[in-house]
């Protein structure tokens, strides 16, 4: 998709904080934090929302959440949040999937 942040950034357009990347996902600091950690991890496919997300994506968010289990431990989380925002509704601003983290303090899941 040409006009997505997400894809932009994941395609090296657009400069970001990665803490971690493979063939499937890339995650990286959100830059407006929620907490004082805060990842979004990113699927390099564009799927414009969860419910969007077709049979054949189910792996793909599975990964997407090892990955942030993954990450929020090497952050050295002890507990942290998960959250998929979906469609507008649902407080989703930029469609493209994306998976929250959060941790380290009181998380406000209003303004995610």
């Amino acid at each position: 998709m040409t006009d997505c942040i997400f894809c932009k950034i994941i395609n090296g357009e657009i400069p970001s904080k990665k803490v971690y990347e493979d063939e499937q996902v890339v995650a990286i600091e959100d830059i407006n934090p929620k907490a004082p950690v805060h990842i979004l991890i990113l699927p390099k496919k564009h799927i414009s929302s969860i419910a969007e997300m077709e049979k054949e994506d189910e792996n793909l968010i599975g990964h997407m959440i090892y990955i942030g289990k993954k990450v929020a431990q090497e952050a050295g989380l002890k507990g942290w949040k998960m959250l998929f925002n979906v469609e507008k509704e649902g407080g989703q601003i930029v469609f493209h999937v994306h998976l929250h983290i959060l941790g380290g303090g009181y998380v406000n899941l209003k303004e995610c």
